[in-house]
């Protein structure tokens, strides 16, 4: 035997918010931005390998602040290898702390201990901070 029962939602509460922490918080503290470039590698080869270092940062042409590379897609990091198609562009994608609010233009820049880091000179800032490079 089924009784008739009347489903009821607890009243609702708002929270308080303390108005003296908010304006206590700085900006540049609650700026948790990141940079995202996206990667192409135009593969004239064959059998091709290619990885990168956690030592690449970006790193603006005027002050020399660094971001950090916090997350890689489609690419090993060192000392893993990433096998790509032969005679293909291959894309990977590279995750950056945020630059400085005043970095116009910025270098990326593996820094390994042998030949052939990745190097990009004079990338233009944009609005967004997304940015698709030829490497």
């Amino acid at each position: 035997m089924k009784e008739n029962s009347t489903i009821t939602s607890p009243p609702s509460i708002k929270p308080e918010v303390d108005t003296e922490v908010l304006t206590t918080v700085k900006h540049e503290q609650l700026d948790d931005s990141y940079v995202y470039v996206h990667c192409y590698f135009n593969n004239t080869f064959k059998d091709m390998l290619i990885r990168i270092w956690k030592a690449t940062f970006l790193i603006d042409r005027f002050s020399g602040a660094r971001s950090s590379l916090v997350h890689t897609e489609n690419i090993s990091f060192a000392p893993q290898w990433t096998m790509i198609p032969d005679q293909a562009v291959y894309n990977f994608l590279l995750v950056f702390t945020g630059l400085p609010s005043t970095c116009k233009v910025f270098d990326l820049v593996e820094e390994i201990p042998e030949p052939g880091g990745f190097f990009v000179q004079g990338i233009q800032r944009n609005e967004t901070d997304i940015y698709h490079i030829d490497i």
